[in-house]
């Protein structure tokens, strides 16, 4: 399918951004059962980082728009789930990689 092969393609685009700019990848595509998927967890400066990756060919279309309230909170309750799972007590913040029409912005901390 185009937009599984295009989807595939960006976060592979935002892992090698992340590895280019220091971070750490520990896992991607983490699913938490009925909660939904975090598409990066990365580490940097003792740091994890869930990343959400939204991405568009269209420079008319913005994908920060497709990180809906409710897809936050499904993020969100998938992060807790990540955390309690491995029994971690770090400090963590929850992100946005957008890929717009082959430019990329790195959101941190899209909960504050």
């Amino acid at each position: 399918m185009i937009t599984t092969k295009f989807g595939r393609d960006s976060e592979d685009r935002a892992i090698e951004f992340l590895i280019n700019s220091g971070f750490i990848v520990i896992e991607r595509n983490f699913y938490a059962k009925k909660m939904g998927e975090i598409d990066i967890i990365a580490k940097k400066d003792n740091i994890l980082h869930f990343i959400e990756v939204k991405s568009s060919a269209n420079k008319k279309y913005q994908p920060i728009y497709n990180i809906t309230p409710t897809k936050l909170r499904r993020v969100i309750n998938s992060t807790h789930y990540y955390l309690k799972v491995k029994n971690l007590d770090v400090a963590f913040c929850i992100d946005a990689l957008i890929i717009t029409n082959g430019d990329i912005e790195f959101i941190e901390n899209i909960t504050i």
